[in-house]
């Protein structure tokens, strides 16, 4: 399926997905404007139509100290969006991470939170604003779940990350979740293509965009002893998390099985990745 040359406009412009997936629909072809924290304020002014919105603003990894501004970025300016925006289709990017309390991961699941719990104000922040998408009755006004995606580039805010630079620079990885602990991950080049199909074309409103299987710490760190040489270790009694397996298969009705394989990347790429920062981590110890 292929995008007729058309405009895009990316929100988190200045953040790893919101970048690269600018840069990739320039390349591509389509006009773009990428919107960074500093050019927002003049977006929410403006009146011209801006085309389709891809709104990948989100906090990652220190969400838990920064609580209001994780409810400003995930409903207070999705609202200021959706009321004052003249676009084509509204994208949402929510996180996969909202599944944490459920047994199974649908779309249709009924996702449980726990206000009490300081980790749950990313997942209420980000239900906060798919309810916003969802309550606006126009078919265009979309959300995506995204599990957590991998791809070329520097960070250490998310698991991945934080786990590559350990051992970037100490030649030693100490996990500090259980050997069993298990999740979805995704690669970016999937993610760069689906997002604006999603966005032009999704017959859907909601959908999960993931690989459909977990990939467990304990392949992980066997991974990366082939790979890189690298002492693995897991802290004892450290805690097990363990993600549902994530259901594609609306995605996939639609677009296609992806290709995504962690543990194949990281065995042949020869520079490390990093998890992308529209994901949070899931590792302790709480930062």
């Amino acid at each position: 399926m292929n995008i007729a040359m058309t405009r895009f406009t990316i929100l988190g412009a200045g953040g790893y997905l919101g970048r690269a997936l600018a840069a990739r629909l320039e390349e591509d072809g389509h006009s773009v404007h990428a919107v960074t924290r500093a050019s927002l304020p003049a977006l929410l002014d403006c009146r011209r139509p801006v085309g389709h919105v891809i709104d990948c603003i989100g906090l990652t990894g220190d969400f838990r100290s920064r609580p209001f501004d994780t409810a400003q970025a995930h409903v207070g300016i999705t609202a200021q969006c959706l009321a004052t925006l003249n676009c084509d289709s509204f994208l949402f990017v929510s996180s996969t991470r909202i599944y944490a309390h459920a047994v199974s991961a649908q779309e249709e699941t009924p996702i449980i939170t726990v206000p009490t719990d300081p980790s749950d104000v990313f997942n209420l922040s980000k239900l906060a604003g798919e309810a916003l998408c969802f309550c606006d009755p126009r078919p265009t006004r979309r959300v995506v779940r995204l599990s957590n995606v991998y791809g070329p580039g520097l960070g250490n805010d998310t698991f991945l990350g934080q786990v590559l630079a350990e051992g970037q620079t100490t030649g030693a990885v100490r996990f500090r979740q259980a050997s069993d602990s298990e999740k979805d991950y995704v690669s970016l080049q999937q993610v760069l293509r689906l997002l604006p199909l999603i966005a032009t074309h999704g017959a859907a409103r909601l959908y999960n965009l993931a690989t459909g299987r977990n990939t467990t710490h304990a392949s992980i760190a066997s991974a990366l002893r082939d790979s890189f040489g690298w002492d693995t270790a897991f802290e004892p009694d450290a805690p097990s998390v363990r993600f549902p397996r994530i259901a594609t298969a609306r995605l996939e009705a639609e677009f296609g099985r992806g290709l995504s394989d962690l543990l194949t990347d990281l065995r042949t790429i020869a520079t490390p990745i990093a998890e992308v920062p529209c994901s949070p981590s899931t590792r302790l110890p709480t930062r």
